[in-house]
Order: C-alpha cells, then sequence, then structure tokens
C-alpha cells in the first residue's frame, strides 16, 4: 500500500447511495422505454375483438371463394400490385390502401394506384427495409377483400 491509499470503511451511507443510484438507473431506464412504448403505438385496430371474431370465418370464406391471388412488387419508386383469378387479370375496387413500416405510423403513405390495363401501379417513395401493405380492396359482387402484405425494398 502506497502512502496515498488510505483504507476508508464501507459505512451505511455508502451502500444507501449505491443502492439509490443502481435503482435510479433502472428506473430511469424502465420510463424511457415505456414513454416511447406509448408514444409509438399506433392505436387500436377494431373497436371490438370479439364482434369482428364473430364475422371472421364469414369473411375469409367470402374472399376465398373470389379465387383472387394476389402479388405485390415494391421497389424504391414504385408499388405493383397485381390481382388474377383463373389465370386472368382483375381489376377490383381499391377502397383503402396504406403503406408503412411493421412497427410504427410515422412513415405511413396512401399509395394512389392507377391502372395499367393488367396491374394497379402507384409511384412511392420506400426506402430500405420491410415495408407492410394494408389493403382493402371490392370485387364486383360487392364481396370484401382485406389483406396484409408484407414487403421489402433490398438496400
Amino acid at each position: 500500500m502506497t502512502a496515498r491509499q488510505v483504507n476508508r470503511p464501507l459505512t451505511g451511507w455508502h451502500v444507501l447511495a449505491g443502492f439509490i443510484g443502481g435503482f435510479s438507473i433502472i428506473i430511469a431506464v424502465n420510463l424511457a422505454l415505456a414513454i416511447n412504448a406509448v408514444r409509438t403505438f399506433p392505436g387500436k385496430e377494431t373497436e371490438s375483438s370479439y364482434i369482428a371474431s364473430q364475422h371472421f370465418q364469414a369473411d375469409r370464406a367470402a374472399q376465398e371463394a373470389l379465387g383472387w391471388a394476389v402479388e405485390t412488387d415494391l421497389t424504391a419508386n414504385a408499388l405493383r400490385l397485381v390481382v388474377t383469378a383463373e389465370g386472368r387479370s382483375v381489376r377490383p375496387e381499391i377502397l383503402s390502401a396504406t403503406l408503412g413500416r411493421a412497427t410504427t405510423v410515422a412513415d405511413d403513405i396512401t399509395p394512389i394506384f392507377t391502372w395499367d390495363g393488367a396491374a394497379w401501379v402507384a409511384p412511392v417513395k420506400a426506402g430500405p427495409g420491410n415495408w407492410n401493405l394494408r389493403i382493402e380492396m371490392r370485387a364486383a359482387d360487392g364481396t370484401p377483400f382485406r389483406r396484409r402484405i408484407p414487403l421489402r425494398v433490398a438496400p
């Protein structure tokens, strides 16, 4: 031991300071995580999940009866949506569409689709990463068709 080092006893005040400091860090981190979780929560999807579940099977059966196959292609500048039934192109009415990230609504955009004769095409600005297209369409007979389609733009 050198002349400058002094053996000081560990007192209750030292233990209390360490205890308060440690738990202060834990509480601060928990508060920061909770605030960010609430701030980025996009909101509820439906008013009552029970009521929505009552119609789920019938809605799914009606959508499957359409026999539609949906193909999408997302690039950094465009979104292409092709709907086919029995090998032929179908032109459903698009009721709503939202292109956004899976975890936040901050980047959500509403694509403006135009029909090019075989597919719906919309100009978009999509950065690299994972995206979701949440789309609601209606068939000529009035049957609603809803999908959430995961997409990826390569870096």
